[in-house]
């Protein structure tokens, strides 16, 4: 997400900051680099103008040449100019004072609208929430069966008439349904088209004048960059949106729909999709997604992503583990799973700040993953819970069960071995020093 966007003001920021001091002319050439690294990052042409321009007011001020380090106010100056452009601050989804609260999802078809009504009805169930998901496309069959299935999934009702042709009456009736069975979030994942046409406008304006939803929610997928941003404007126009959710942003390296998006339509960015799990839903914080763009990682999200995955009572329970010294093989599998329940560990590595830039170019092979769960799965009990027992014939039996080599099975050992020296050296009080990362693990 955002690297080339990144890797550009990365190495324009460079140069200013290589600078004891700096003149107004070498704030114009480094402006000229921002602005052309924003064009080519597909951000709206007008966007960018006004951008560099209240970059530059602010960063040829006195106080900003004069500084001791004028190049790290400048990148400063562009991290709070970004955050202004992407919305200042977390936009949360308007609640109805009486419930239940409806809000109708609308966008093209392919932009994940339907996935993403999923989405969003397990995050509020998670907060405490009792969503139903009502099948609103009636031109797609496929699109009622991909929601059912869905449903069942996260189990969570999804109100359905394959036999309807009518929208505005099938919302109703599960509006209905919905004050009966006291569901408080009603989400009406709606019909799209290939394109915007007159057909589409007439049946989402009936069904939103018939539903009157608490919020209007755009899916848009950002990997369409400047299309999504027209697509916005034009849904806006004709429909009236209250906000954007932005798809398929773990495959957009560029990010020109995020960062133009709220300019050109003035509505919010509430969600974005950050892969196909259901799971891979995060609320839009602008003054995060800014220090993703400047390389300065995203602790609050990496933070909140792991307070999801792992449970304060297992945490303490893997603390007594490790000061005991009876971390498991099991206990190794337990963590490794809830690892990649946060999502793609490139995303994760990124988020730490000053690593995003160091593992770039490092691909982790998800496979390993799958290895390792496979090799674990294959020892008995007593092996899993002591690794002395790993003699040449237990490796070879333990290999051919899971599909892997000897060499594969001795590598695992190696990295738990290293966990443990690792783990060692904290309870021994050593903390980071000499501290190593155990290789492997799908680097």
């Amino acid at each position: 997400m955002f690297e080339t966007l990144s890797d550009k003001l990365d190495s324009i920021f460079k140069k200013l900051k290589g600078r004891g001091l700096l003149k107004e002319e070498d704030v114009d050439v480094a402006l000229k680099e921002i602005r052309l690294a924003l064009l080519e990052a597909d951000v709206n042409f007008k966007v960018v103008k006004d951008f560099v321009e209240k970059v530059r007011e602010k960063a040829i001020g006195k106080e900003v040449l004069e500084s001791l380090s004028p190049g790290q106010q400048v990148v400063k100056i562009v991290h709070d100019t970004l955050c202004n452009f992407l919305g200042e601050s977390n936009t949360k989804i308007q609640l109805a004072a009486n419930p239940p609260t409806v809000l109708m999802m609308i966008g093209l078809q392919g932009s994940g609208k339907t996935t993403t009504s999923a989405k969003l009805a397990r995050f509020f169930k998670k907060e405490g929430r009792r969503p139903m998901l009502v099948a609103a496309d009636l031109q797609r069959p496929a699109a009622i069966d991909q929601l059912i299935t869905l449903g069942k999934q996260l189990d969570i009702p999804v109100f359905y008439s394959k036999e309807s042709k009518n929208p505005v009456a099938v919302c109703g009736d599960a509006l209905k349904q919905a004050k009966l069975d006291g569901r408080d979030i009603v989400i009406l994942d709606t019909a799209g088209r290939l394109h915007i046409n007159e057909e589409l406008m007439k049946e989402l304006k009936d069904v939103k004048n018939s539903t009157l939803p608490k919020e209007v929610l755009l899916i848009a997928d950002a990997m369409t960059g400047q299309d999504a941003v027209n697509m916005a404007k034009s849904f806006n126009e004709q429909i009236g949106i209250d906000g954007v959710i932005l798809t398929k942003m773990d495959g957009d390296a560029r990010g020109g729909a995020a960062l133009s998006i709220r300019s050109v339509t003035g509505k919010p960015i509430k969600f974005l999709g950050m892969g196909e799990k259901i799971d891979m839903l995060e609320p839009f914080h602008p003054d995060r997604i800014a220090g993703r763009i400047l390389g300065m990682g995203d602790v609050l999200t990496l933070i909140e992503n792991a307070q999801q995955s792992f449970d304060q009572k297992e945490a303490e329970k893997l603390q007594k583990k490790m000061l005991e010294d009876s971390f498991s093989f099991d206990d190794l599998k337990d963590q490794l799973k809830k690892l990649r329940s946060m999502g793609p560990l490139e995303n994760i590595l990124g988020m730490i700040p000053g690593l995003g830039k160091a593992v770039k170019d490092v691909k982790v092979d998800e496979r390993e993953f799958v290895r390792i769960e496979a090799i674990i799965n294959s020892m008995t009990m007593k092996e899993r819970n002591n690794v002395n027992l790993m003699n040449g014939s237990r490796k070879k039996r333990i290999a051919m069960g899971s599909g892997t080599s000897v060499a594969d099975v001795n590598r695992l050992i190696k990295q738990y071995l290293d966990m443990k020296k690792m783990m060692k050296m904290f309870k021994g009080g050593k903390g980071m020093k000499g501290f190593r990362m155990p290789k492997g693990f799908g680097f």
